[in-house]
Order: structure tokens, then C-alpha cells, then sequence
């Protein structure tokens, strides 16, 4: 195959997805391409997170190895690189700050836009201020500019490239590749928080569109008072990001018809998403946890002889290995997942679980997910055990019920734990990011 597709969606659940069983139809594209080829209809992200995802997608790594979701070792091998050393064009098209050029993920491209941003005056006063004024200062500082955003709704700074834009990138780059072996990736944000759709969308699920304003004081109750949502806000929250998937699905299907138009019917395409989202069903919204909300997520292939729904457990870990071994090329040594098309084509499927973790300030959080079982453990805090086949939206835990199965899974874990140990390299601590993308980062959520 000598024209590969990687198209992935932030923070799209596989519950609102039309060929998953959602009731709305917010998603015509992906559902129409899905048909034509393999659903996996029981994949999984192995942290629910950006940077703890990535490094699954692109360097076929669960995040703690290599300290991947620090940043990506000069030890792991991006797809990317794969591809541009057979001898494919790459291009690689997203504008989610932790899997940029910082972070190690701009090697092997021909073509790379990340939106990084150069460093503005605002981010050049946010450092001098830093350096040259008192912490009470400060404070005052970052706490009016926190009251723009949760008490006035004022969408302060950019947080992400929307979904024509990028589709606009991606087209170009596919129009400019000819007969040249190809293999391109986009990643869309849109569907990310805070949830601004264009009003058009936003008509096919409200009888009157939200304001920015709005709907971003609206995502900041969700984080800060979720308590005190109402059933009403709750709807229009849905609403909204229900929106934004249709938006973005219709972008999806103005790219792959443009690749179609260059490339005709002889590529593969794989879709999936780095994560899902919590919308309080544990009493939250967002971050990065490991429970099934967020970590389900959508996967197809297309462009292969088959149109089959695999229900067998799939990690993100297994697409870049997938991806590779469809064009014919060879999967990397330093890499832990499995090609799909062993199960598609062989029937056969060596996965039994899907494990991941990550490190914050409170220690690790890692977890085990099987067929029945999801084995959640925290160093500071409480863990938890769900049995998947009886309690699907994991509401208990069931830890003390079941010794045995506990044991069982906290075996794997220890497994992994060495397995991550074995592959610690020195070069992936966090860099410095500039002020400017520290910004951008906290705006869509994250810890930063």
C-alpha cells in the first residue's frame, strides 16, 4: 500500500459514534468509510490523555516506557520515520501543543505544521512578570484573567487550529504528493473542550445557538462546580459537543474525498481517537483517568479486502504496527503492539489486556483492562476494581469481592512495570516550554 491515511480526533468517545449505536447522527462520514472496511468495535487508548496517548499511536508504546509521556526518546522510533525511510512523503498536520516539535514528535516528517508559536510580546511580558514581580502580583494577575474566562465567558488566546483549516493544510500536502509513495497524519482538536462549533451545527441539536461566551462559562462550571450543573446545562453541554463532532465529521469527509479525488480507492485510511472524555458520570469532567468513558475509543482501517466488526480487545499500541505492516514495511523491533492484520486476515489475536500508566505529582496511576476486568491503581489514593461484564459504567468497586482476580491482574501490572523499567532512557525529561504554549495548554485543560 503505497498511500497511507492516519486521521485522529481529539476526545471523541465511541459512544457518539454512529456506527458504535449512537442514536444522533452526528457522525455520516466516518460511519459511510467505517462500513467499508474493519471495525474495531472493542479498542482502547492505554491512558486516557494526549500525551499519554500518543506515544501508543505513533511510536506503538504504552506511555510510561521510554518516560514516553514526558516527552519522546531518541530510543523510540516514530511511524513517521518508518515511512520516510521506505522512502514515502510524510506529512503530519495538528495543532495539540504536547505532541509537537518540543516533544519530540516532529522527526521523520517532510512536512510538519504543529502550531507551536513563536513567542509573542504577551508571552515575553508573562516571563518578564515572572522574573520581575511579586508573587501577590501575580496572583492578581492570573486570577483576572481566570474571571475573563469563567465569569465574562471571553475566550482568552488561541487554543487550537479548527477543523477547515487543518483539512485546508492537509489537502494541500495531498494534492502536492502525485504518484509519490505517501503516508500523511491529521489530528483534529475541535472536539476538544472548550466546545465553540459553528452555529450551522449548533442549529441541528439547539433551537438557538450559545455564544463563545457562554459556552466556555458553561465548561468551567463542569470543571469547577460540577455539582451545581443543571439538568438543562448538562443537555446543552451534550448538545455542543455533539456539534463540534458534526463539524468535524464533515471536515473528515471534505478530506477524504479530496484524497480520493488525488488518490483514488487504492489507500488505506485508519481513524480512531486519542481518548473519549468523562461528562460527569463519576462526578468530574475531563482529565486524564482510567475508567472506560475515557479510554474507549473508535477504530477503523479501510482500503483492505474486508468489511468485518471485530469485537476483540484492541490497544492504540497496535496502529502504527498496523499501519506499517499494511504497506508492506517492517515493524520496529521497540515496538509493543500487534498488527491487526493478524486477526482480520489469520484469525488470530494475541492480546489479552490493555495496560497503561502514567506519574504526576501524586506517583503513579496505572491500570489493566481485560475482557471482563478493569484493575485500577493509585500510589497516594484508593484503588479499584470493576468487573466490566456485570458493571459496564464502572460505578462499583468490587475490589474486596475478588482476591483472586485482584491477584491475577496485579501480576500483569508488575509484568509491565518491568517491562517499562527495562526500557528508562536518559534523554526524556519534559522541556521548557515557552509561556506562550504553557498558556495554550492550561486554556484547553491541562495541568500546566
Amino acid at each position: 500500500m503505497e498511500k497511507v491515511l492516519l486521521v485522529t480526533i481529539d476526545s471523541l468517545r465511541a459512544d457518539h459514534v454512529g456506527y458504535h449505536g449512537y442514536e444522533r447522527d452526528v457522525t455520516p462520514n466516518i460511519d459511510e468509510h467505517a462500513a467499508r472496511g474493519s471495525r474495531f468495535t472493542n479498542a482502547h487508548s492505554h491512558v486516557g490523555g494526549t500525551r499519554f496517548s500518543f506515544p501508543g499511536i505513533l511510536t506503538g508504546v504504552t506511555p510510561m516506557m521510554y518516560g514516553g509521556h514526558e516527552r519522546i526518546s531518541a530510543d523510540q522510533t516514530l511511524v513517521s520515520e518508518v515511512f520516510h525511510d521506505a522512502g514515502y512523503r510524510t506529512g503530519g498536520f495538528h495543532s495539540n501543543l504536547y505532541v509537537s516539535g518540543q516533544f519530540g514528535y516532529d522527526r521523520g516528517w517532510d512536512e510538519f505544521f504543529d502550531s507551536a508559536p513563536d513567542e509573542s510580546a504577551t508571552s515575553k511580558f508573562r516571563k518578564w512578570a515572572k522574573t520581575n514581580l511579586d508573587g501577590v502580583v501575580l496572583d492578581v494577575l492570573k486570577k483576572g484573567y481566570d474571571f475573563l474566562e469563567s465569569s465574562q465567558g471571553m475566550n482568552v488566546g488561541s487554543y487550537h487550529v479548527p477543523a477547515d483549516e487543518m483539512t485546508d493544510r492537509a489537502i494541500e500536502f495531498v494534492e502536492d504528493t502525485g504518484d509519490d509513495p505517501t503516508f500523511a497524519w491529521v489530528h483534529y482538536m475541535d472536539v476538544h473542550h472548550p466546545f465553540l462549533p459553528p452555529e450551522e451545527y449548533q442549529r441541528e441539536f439547539l433551537d438557538e445557538p450559545v455564544s463563545h461566551e457562554e459556552s466556555i462559562r458553561l465548561r468551567r462550571k463542569f470543571i469547577e462546580n460540577p455539582d451545581d450543573v443543571t439538568d438543562e446545562e448538562y443537555q446543552t453541554f451534550i448538545d455542543l459537543y455533539d456539534a463540534e463532532i458534526k463539524f468535524n465529521d464533515a471536515e473528515v469527509g471534505r478530506l477524504l474525498d479530496a484524497v480520493e479525488h488525488e488518490w483514488g480507492d487504492d489507500y488505506l485510511l485508519a481513524l480512531t481517537a486519542d481518548h473519549g472524555d468523562h461528562f460527569l458520570e463519576h462526578g468530574y469532567f475531563g482529565g486524564a483517568r482510567l475508567l472506560e468513558v475515557k479510554n474507549h475509543v473508535p477504530l477503523f482501517v479501510s482500503g483492505w479486502d474486508d468489511e468485518g466488526e471485530y469485537d476483540e480487545l484492541v490497544g492504540l499500541t497496535d496502529l502504527p504496527s498496523t499501519l506499517v505492516d499494511s504497506a508492506g514495511l517492517e515493524i520496529p523491533d521497540n515496538w509493543f503492539g500487534y498488527t491487526l492484520r493478524d486477526l482480520v486476515f489469520d484469525g488470530e489475536w494475541e492480546r489479552t489486556d490493555v495496560i497503561g500508566g502514567y506519574r504526576d505529582e501524586d506517583g503513579e496511576h496505572i491500570r489493566v483492562r481485560d475482557s471482563e476486568w478493569n484493575l485500577v491503581v493509585h500510589e497516594n489514593e484508593p484503588d479499584a476494581l470493576y468487573h466490566l461484564a456485570e458493571d459496564p459504567g464502572e460505578h462499583e468497586n468490587v475490589l474486596d469481592e475478588h482476591p483472586d482476580e485482584e491477584r491475577r491482574l496485579r501480576k500483569r501490572l508488575d509484568t509491565h512495570r518491568q517491562l517499562v523499567e527495562s526500557t528508562m532512557a536518559e534523554d526524556v525529561e519534559r522541556p521548557d516550554m515557552s509561556e506562550d504554549v504553557k498558556e495554550r495548554l492550561r486554556r484547553l485543560g491541562y495541568k500546566e
